[in-house]
């Protein structure tokens, strides 16, 4: 069996491999049409920031929406799930996560929540799975992508990690502490590749 660094990057070049194929656009209702609009409007101001503060307004109204698109029971359970994690109780944090999932198995949120309980419990390979169904769903999922720059981090792909953090910062130029986590990481894939 290959050693668990090997498998996870092997997970995380999979994971690349199938962000890039195109999947076929179904059918939207006017509320789900005029939130996709929304946040196309929000990503184009984020990326059009001019400060940090004007992007974290931004970031939060992303946030709002990526938030409003689940059923209030799906919320509950979701925001249960974040009292559990943040009381270090991961394993009732992944059962909440787990049925919010069932109730909405579309909601890119509840996938990066789940992908931080997994991650906290020491389960990369299973966040790493998370992360790509939230990126599946919402490509420019920047909190996905700063997570699997983590995981990737932690993994030893510093050229990976470099990479995914770049893809954040494309989408949240103005992210509170990227261009310093961006110089750590280049100062690190370029240690390594030497």
């Amino acid at each position: 069996m290959p050693e668990a660094p090997a498998m996870i990057r092997a997970l995380l070049l999979a994971l690349a491999w199938l962000l890039a194929m195109p999947d076929p656009a179904p059918a939207q209702s006017p509320r789900e049409a005029a939130r996709a609009a929304e946040l196309d409007r929000l990503f184009a101001a984020l990326q059009a920031a001019e400060d940090s503060g004007g992007a974290q307004i931004l970031e939060t109204r992303i946030r709002s929406l990526w938030a409003q698109a689940v059923s209030p029971a799906a919320a509950l359970l979701l925001r249960r799930g974040q009292r559990n994690l943040q009381a270090e109780e991961v394993a009732e944090a992944l059962e909440d996560f787990d049925a919010a999932l069932v109730l909405e198995p579309e909601a890119a949120e509840a996938w990066l929540m789940r992908a931080q309980a997994n991650a906290r419990q020491g389960d990369r390979i299973a966040a790493a799975r998370d992360l790509q169904a939230a990126l599946r769903l919402e490509p420019r999922h920047f909190g996905a992508l700063l997570q699997l720059s983590g995981l990737q981090e932690e993994a030893g792909d510093f050229r990976g990690a470099l990479r995914s953090l770049d893809a954040v910062l494309a989408l949240h130029p103005k992210l509170a502490g990227g261009p310093e986590r961006r110089r750590e990481l280049l100062r690190r894939a370029e240690g390594d590749a030497l």
